[in-house]
């Protein structure tokens, strides 16, 4: 391979005696080769200790890396600080990744500038051309990192998902720099492994997978840029909305590895000897799994549950917040939330107190003394659930008289909630609050528990087993009487 010296003769070329056109023809040439040079490897390891800790050049070469890291960093950072992404916004995965880009971008540029400069006063650079390597590398990672990023949920898996990926390619990139990945690529290249009637290599293997993930990922990638487009649709209906894109993303996925293992030369054919295998594994094994997903579908299409339904299932009641292709997330007004099968919507009775309206009733009961106007308190409850704007207007606020209790008269007011989702207890406090206040200012009283004693007038006569029991303590001698009376 041509080193950056050689390279550097060619780009600064003998002009003596050489016409225009040569000169032209001499210099376009050797900055093409400059240029070509300073994004080629090199066998950078055996260089550094020999060369670049034992001249001065080679510790301003160091210097001014660090000084173009640095320069590079901060320029970044100010320009991000200016110009936070909005994710709401139009082509916020383009602003993103290219704030992940910039740091490495400006590396690339001001490094670029800096070999020129080197080459301009004669000094070999090592550091510099390591840096401007390092920085076209960290395009690429960054880059695959915002692709990911933007196909995965925001969870911890996908934050090891990036971690790993980072580190896998540059730990790569070290292998590359140095040279030893010839070594290990051959030695992949060499061990085979015979499927059916066709051999693979390890590298093979490898290499399908890694275009197998990065296929996959532009995949998800896209389908979240469709979903998006699809959810932010308002003239299509919600449940076809999240049937379509759920068919979107498992199309692209299956289209991923039909497309990405031919890149790599492996045949779809050798698929078939595990088409067998992978069929007793869906119907015993994975049978739970195809279920949920056709269920999925199923109450999808038949629009049974919609986001923002409130639903009972096994005595979990709860808001529908999300739809997968699995399960049903339903979130209760305490904020716990349950991962119901989609299965389950399908074999068992769910309660969908949402189904033909959002509004729900609901009822608080009063109790009220037998002195006070029942007339009068049940104007003040309709008119104390009436003022609340969480209660509908239509049908109004009523007021039933249910019964007679023993300390009281036992009243009803029921309404209707226009946004069930928001709870209930803050509501039911702000009514009966209201009518409590309300009750006191019109003299109506609550009851409390009440009991009658009666005294006779006849003095009743005491019992001869009395009078014994009272003679006997008055001469200290009750030891002598046993428990039914005898002496």
């Amino acid at each position: 391979m041509l080193t950056l010296f050689s390279n550097l003769t060619h780009f600064v070329p003998h002009i003596t005696g050489q016409s225009g056109a040569t000169l032209l023809e001499h210099t376009s040439e050797g900055f093409k080769s400059f240029v070509l040079s300073l994004f080629a490897r090199d066998e950078f390891a055996s260089q550094f200790l020999q060369t670049s800790f034992s001249h001065f050049s080679g510790w301003l070469d160091i210097a001014v890396a660090a000084v173009i890291m640095g320069l590079a960093y901060w320029l970044s950072s100010v320009w991000i600080r200016k110009k936070p992404i909005d994710y709401s916004a139009r082509f916020a995965f383009l602003r993103h990744l290219g704030q992940r880009i910039l740091w490495p971008v400006l590396i690339l540029v001001l490094t670029f500038i800096a070999l020129i400069v080197w080459n301009a006063i004669g000094l070999r650079p090592l550091w510099l051309r390591l840096l401007l390597l390092a920085a076209q590398w960290m395009i690429l990672i960054r880059a695959a990192l915002a692709i990911v990023h933007a196909a995965m949920p925001a969870n911890k898996f996908s934050n090891w998902l990036e971690n790993t990926i980072a580190s896998t390619l540059w730990g790569y990139f070290l292998l590359w720099v140095s040279g030893i990945d010839d070594i290990i690529i051959n030695w992949m290249k060499n061990l085979t492994f015979s499927v059916g009637s066709s051999t693979l290599s390890l590298y093979t293997i490898l290499t399908g997978l890694l275009w197998v993930g990065v296929v996959m990922m532009l995949a998800l990638w896209l389908s979240k840029v469709i979903q998006g487009k699809l959810m932010s649709s308002s003239h299509l209906d919600i449940n076809l909305r999240i049937m379509l894109s759920n068919i979107v993303k498992t199309v692209l996925v299956i289209l991923s590895v039909l497309i990405a293992l031919p890149l790599v030369g492996i045949n779809l054919t050798v698929l078939s000897v595990f088409g067998g295998a992978l069929g007793v594994g869906i119907g015993f094994a994975l049978q739970k799994i195809a279920s949920n997903y056709i269920s999925g579908f199923i109450i999808l299409g038949d629009r049974s549950i919609r986001p923002g339904d409130r639903l009972t299932v096994d005595n979990f009641t709860g808001y529908v917040t999300k739809i997968t292709s699995r399960f049903v997330v339903l979130r209760s007004t305490t904020g716990s939330e349950a991962l119901v099968p989609n299965e389950t919507f399908i074999t068992s009775m769910v309660i969908n107190e949402s189904y033909t309206g959002k509004s729900l009733s609901q009822a608080l009961d009063v109790q009220v003394s037998y002195s006070s106007d029942i007339v009068r308190a049940m104007e003040i409850m309709r008119a104390a659930a009436a003022a609340q704007e969480r209660v509908e207007t239509s049908p109004e606020p009523n007021a039933f008289l249910i019964g007679f209790a023993d300390n009281g008269i036992d009243l009803r007011i029921t309404f209707w909630v226009k946004d069930p989702e928001n709870g209930f207890l803050g509501l039911f406090s702000a009514i009966l609050l209201d009518i409590w206040k309300r009750f006191n200012e019109e003299n109506i009283e609550f009851p409390f528990p009440q009991r009658e004693v009666r005294i006779l007038n006849e003095a009743a006569e005491p019992s001869d087993m009395a009078m014994l029991r009272a003679g006997l303590k008055a001469r200290g001698d009750t030891e002598s009487i046993d428990h039914d009376g005898n002496e």
